[in-house]
């Protein structure tokens, strides 16, 4: 227990709820229901004032094995059953600096942030590299996080971290260096009208023939382009390139 309360910062701490606070979560578990039912990233729901998960989608990614119920009932004692201990360790230094970043930003501002970064899941003898998105659901009349929900999805990077703080309708973002704890205030990634145009086609699964003869350019051509893109998104093939771009919004 001692070690779960290592990801509930003190400053963020909820010890009572008004009425009207209260009022703004009445029936939105339903649309985030309806919303799991349409994606194949696993949904799941932070109360930090119970210290508990709410809701647990059905979306077996996420899931380890396990059922649902079986994940709200773990809590976070889940990450200490399916997280390696240095990322678990990763995991408690980016809920506590993400909490005192938090802590300076506006009031009116937090619900518009996020925050990313990736770990590996343990299921069984198999180790996969997640991305875990966080952002607030409802922040009390004081400023702290109540409830947040969570998106897990496959990573696009190789290794654990790639830790990114972001506003929504920024064209910049926030990255940090854990071993210092610094934040580095950074400029998006934009990509050309011919590059994103290449990465709509492969995604509607043409290949790079197809795609020359579409768009009425050599095989050499959408080779070039691909390769810029791949330069660019620091990856190695299409279909982490394709990841990338949806995890960051860039399609």
């Amino acid at each position: 227990m001692d070690d779960i309360q290592k990801f509930f910062f003190g400053k963020n701490t909820v010890r009572s709820l008004s009425e009207a606070e209260c009022a703004q979560s009445r029936n939105y578990l339903e649309t985030l229901r309806a919303v799991s039912r349409l994606t194949y990233m696993s949904m799941y729901v932070i109360d930090y004032q119970l210290k508990e998960f709410e809701y647990v989608s059905d979306n077996p990614f996420f899931l380890c094995g396990h059922t649902p119920e079986e994940v709200m009932k773990l809590g976070y004692a889940f990450y200490f059953k399916h997280v390696s201990p240095e990322d678990l360790e990763m995991l408690i230094k980016v809920n506590e600096i993400g909490f005192n970043f938090f802590d300076r930003i506006p009031l009116t501002d937090r619900k518009s942030y996020s925050i990313s970064y990736d770990f590996h899941l343990l299921n069984a003898k198999e180790k996969i590299l997640v991305n875990h998105k966080l952002t607030p659901i409802f922040i009390t009349e004081e400023g702290k996080i109540w409830k947040a929900l969570c998106l897990v999805s496959l990573s696009a990077n190789t290794y654990s971290g790639n830790i990114i703080l972001s506003k929504e309708g920024e064209d910049s973002f926030w990255e940090l260096n854990i071993s210092n704890a610094e934040w580095h205030k950074m400029e998006k990634m934009k990509l050309t009208d011919r590059e994103l145009q290449i990465l709509r086609l492969h995604a509607q699964g043409l290949t790079i023939s197809q795609i020359a003869l579409q768009i009425f350019i050599s095989i050499d051509t959408v080779k070039f382009h691909r390769k810029k893109l791949f330069d660019k998104l620091h990856v190695k093939n299409i279909a982490e390139a394709l990841a990338y771009a949806t995890n960051n919004k860039l399609l």
